[in-house]
């Protein structure tokens, strides 16, 4: 999958990173496009790779390099992605670069709200969510219902948010972290998180890594 990736998916990615890089230099944050490291899209396309048989889904395309990584695994197991992004202009920026990636013939980028549709897909077996925070709950059970068994769900967790809050929660609440000044979207994505690690309906896993954290969740049930 990856000894095969095409130059030209490469080369797009690369001139991703410069384009945040430069946009960072800027201080274009209100314009900021996160992008997953190599390692973590390496990872999320062998997840990918491993599911049950069925298509793949996103939520928040950005830039699409993340698409990038899951068209590598959708074109070595046979399969398509849909990519959701609700700005314009990333959504144009993502087809850009997912043409220069050569990749279009295994992903499709439809402009709108994520969480609207994923209601409008058939049965998946993986979904990326990488959106605003405060979707990521309704997200994750668009997902969820539309998951086969032992599919995926991986939700990238927003900056400033820890990999552990399970672990916090179970701390002695005087020891807790004090969570009153964190912004009303954090704070309920960490309750989303925390409820999703207990979810009976998936085997899940909160996994950090270098620049950003992930969220596995694998389905167990119907």
């Amino acid at each position: 999958m990856f000894r095969d990736n095409p130059q030209a998916v490469q080369v797009t990615q690369g001139h991703l990173k410069a384009l945040e890089a430069w946009r960072n230099a800027q201080g274009q944050e209100h314009r900021r496009l996160r992008q997953v490291t190599p390692e973590t899209g390496k990872l999320l396309a062998i997840l990918l790779a491993g599911c049950p048989a069925g298509d793949a889904a996103e939520v928040g395309t950005g830039a699409g390099f993340s698409a990038l990584w899951l068209a590598l695994a959708c074109r070595s197991t046979g399969r398509r992605l849909t990519t959701f992004e609700r700005d314009p202009a990333k959504a144009e920026l993502a087809r850009h670069s997912l043409d220069a990636g050569a990749v279009l013939d295994v992903v499709t980028v439809a402009e709108g709200e994520g969480v609207a549709g994923l209601a409008t897909l058939p049965a998946l077996a993986f979904c990326l969510i990488d959106g605003a925070p405060a979707d990521a709950r309704p997200a994750y059970e668009q997902a969820l219902a539309r998951l086969v068994p032992g599919g995926l769900v991986c939700v990238v967790l927003p900056e400033g948010v820890p990999a552990n809050v399970v672990v916090e929660k179970k701390q002695n609440p005087d020891e807790a972290p004090d969570l009153t000044a964190l912004p009303p979207d954090i704070i309920e994505f960490r309750r989303f998180l925390f409820d999703a690690e207990m979810d009976p309906r998936v085997d899940a896993v909160s996994l950090p890594l270098e620049g950003t954290s992930l969220l596995i969740c694998r389905k167990v049930s119907q």
